[in-house]
Parts: structure tokens; C-alpha cells; sequence
């Protein structure tokens, strides 16, 4: 008879914590969106940065140079590696 109650006991108290960490995820999850919304409505837009003007003389000079470092690179990497 005992072993009956405690075994009664045990599914109670399994009942009890199983329903408090269902009651405290929900509300976690019902806070955690209610945050969400109320960040998105108050914080500002995020401003898209100013573009950034940029000379094409400037820029071809260094596609150039990298363009002269990239296939060094890859000429002596084939020289050392060949099979």
C-alpha cells in the first residue's frame, strides 16, 4: 500500500514541475515578443550611410597593382607546386 502512495507522490510532483517549466517557458516567450515589439516601435530607423565618393583613376591604379600582386602570387604558388 505504501509503495502505491508514493508512487502517486512522485507522478504528483513530476505533474507539478513538468506544468511550472510549461508556465514559465510561455511566459518567457509571451515577454520575450512583447520586448521585441516594443524595440521595434521605439527605436529609430537605421539611417543608410552616406555613400562615399570615390576617383576612378585612384581605383584603376590599384586594380592594376593588385591584379599584377594576385597573379604573381598564383604563378610562383604553381611553380612550387607542381605535380
Amino acid at each position: 500500500m505504501q509503495d502505491k502512495q508514493l508512487l502517486l507522490d512522485g507522478l504528483a510532483l513530476m505533474g507539478v514541475g513538468m506544468g511550472f517549466v510549461f508556465v514559465f517557458l510561455t511566459v518567457l516567450v509571451i515577454i520575450t515578443t512583447l520586448m521585441s515589439r516594443i524595440v521595434c516601435r521605439l527605436a529609430p530607423a537605421p539611417v543608410p550611410p552616406a555613400p562615399v565618393p570615390t576617383s576612378t583613376a585612384a581605383d584603376k591604379t590599384d586594380d592594376a597593382q593588385l591584379l599584377a600582386v594576385i597573379s604573381a602570387a598564383v604563378h610562383r604558388y604553381r611553380r612550387r607546386h607542381r605535380r
